[in-house]
């Protein structure tokens, strides 16, 4: 039997340069799933992104979702793309060991919290504050090239995550640390700024509004004194005053230590993100 991806309508493109499409995923033409990619504009070729990939449970565990998913990139290759992302539930335990098993490199995880009511009290000797602006400044540059460094972890070229770190911190910050609805402050202890966070309000899971942890981070010689605990105690306050009861995050793979103390705070895993480079 022969499986086979149908479109199931034409490509769908967006003035920001990203498009995408929707498949069929078919055996001697009869519809056992379906497949979504989609693209994002890159630092020289598009990112590919395997949306999502069903199978019908009664065509389950008869390879169908293998061949699909290899299908997939190699429309993703036709479409110039050089590197394929995806998302799966924590849950999921048979897409998990499929991704496994198709090379994909687990690249972090998305987790998530409840915020409770009264927000959390920051530890004595800590108090917080918005950024400045020459602090500001100071800090979007070395945002920038953390983050890219974070991105290269996965095997991409250095200035292509140089060029897509640059591009996510200007649409995600158009009017610097004024645009609404965007909080970026500093943590002092004993008066000393000694880290800084960055939370911004907008949907944090399908139809619900919350705060979302873009940045956390201790400065080196403070580190190891608990201040890692005290920022994050900071972004749920800063969610509970914007009145957003949900609070998620971003890991990378391989930072165990963050992901040790999100855990210790109640964060729970929702989401495993794979990358794979196309050949």
């Amino acid at each position: 039997m022969t499986t086979t991806l149908r479109p199931t309508g034409p490509i769908q493109r967006e003035e920001s340069g990203a498009t995408s499409r929707s498949y069929d995923v078919c055996v001697n033409g009869r519809p056992v799933g379906a497949v979504e990619l989609t693209t994002a504009p890159g630092a020289g070729r598009p990112v590919g992104y395997l949306r999502s990939l069903r199978i019908d449970d009664a065509d389950r565990r008869r390879g169908r979702g293998t061949v699909a998913a290899l299908a997939a990139e190699e429309v993703l290759r036709g479409w110039r793309c050089n590197e394929i992302r995806t998302s799966v539930p924590a849950d999921a335990v048979p897409a998990l060991r499929l991704a496994g098993a198709l090379g994909y490199t687990e690249r972090g995880r998305n987790m998530i919290k409840e915020v409770t009511a009264p927000p959390p009290s920051l530890p004595g000797g800590t108090e917080s504050r918005p950024m400045t602006e020459d602090e500001f400044d100071r800090w979007r540059s070395h945002a920038v090239r953390t983050f890219a460094r974070d991105l290269s972890s996965s095997g991409a070229p250095e200035d292509e995550c140089l060029a897509q770190s640059e591009a996510v911190h200007a649409r995600l910050l158009p009017d610097g640390r004024a645009t609404p609805g965007t909080h970026i402050h500093t943590l002092l202890a004993d008066g000393t700024a000694v880290g800084h966070i960055w939370v911004a309000e907008q949907e944090v899971r399908p139809g619900e509004q919350g705060a979302y942890v873009f940045d956390v981070e201790v400065a080196e010689p403070y580190r190891g004194r608990g201040h890692g605990r005290a920022l994050m105690l900071l972004a749920e306050r800063i969610a509970a005053d914007a009145g957003r009861p949900l609070i998620a995050l971003h890991v990378f793979e391989g930072n165990e230590r963050a992901r040790t103390l999100y855990e210790s705070l109640g964060y729970r895993t929702t989401h495993r993100n794979f990358v794979k480079r196309l050949l």
